[in-house]
């Protein structure tokens, strides 16, 4: 089963830098995220069946402070034939963050599951569709953009069937 477990990020579609953003590309195809916004923290292309991976979460996650990160760059990335992610990121990614990241990624193969991306810490914006552009070109223009350090404490993480935006199947809220 294709799962992920997400750690959700409270940005607005209608933040000033968000609309900024937006009217930059303003006629270019892209598929902008409206709601769900989050960091991937593992995306699961196969979990085998039988297989509770919510045990080995709730020692991970269950003491752990919510991570604190500021957010300051607006960035793309290539992401197959004539497509790109405009994603939200930072220049100073905590090291707890990312220890945690890589812990609970290696829980997940120790259980067997297969994941074949590698972790990037990324909020997408937006999916680029339009053949016109590249990463180059995206970077420019994404550039321009007016975009305050965004500090945010992330206390929400839930583990999800992939493209199911219901009842998640497991969900931990972290401590400030």
């Amino acid at each position: 089963m294709t799962t992920y477990l997400e750690l959700k990020v409270p940005i607005r579609f209608e933040d000033s830098w968000f609309r900024q953003l937006r009217s930059l590309l303003n006629g270019v195809n892209i598929r902008w995220q409206r709601n769900f916004y989050h960091i991937t923290i593992a995306f699961l292309d196969f979990a085998p069946d039988g297989v509770n991976m919510v045990p080995g979460l709730n020692e991970r996650l269950g003491d752990v402070f919510a991570p604190v990160i500021t957010f300051d760059k607006i960035d793309a990335f290539a992401s197959g034939y004539h497509r790109q992610v405009i994603h939200l990121t930072t220049t100073d990614a905590p090291d707890d963050f990312m220890a945690l990241v890589k812990d609970i990624r290696q829980y997940f193969i120790s259980k067997g599951c297969k994941i074949q991306s590698d972790f990037k810490l990324h909020v997408t914006l937006g999916r680029v569709q339009d053949p016109r552009m590249n990463v180059h070109k995206l970077q420019d223009i994404i550039s321009q953009v007016e975009l305050p350090d965004i500090t945010l404490d992330l206390t929400e993480v839930d583990y999800r069937i992939f493209k199911d935006y219901g009842k998640p199947l497991a969900h931990w809220k972290l401590a400030d």
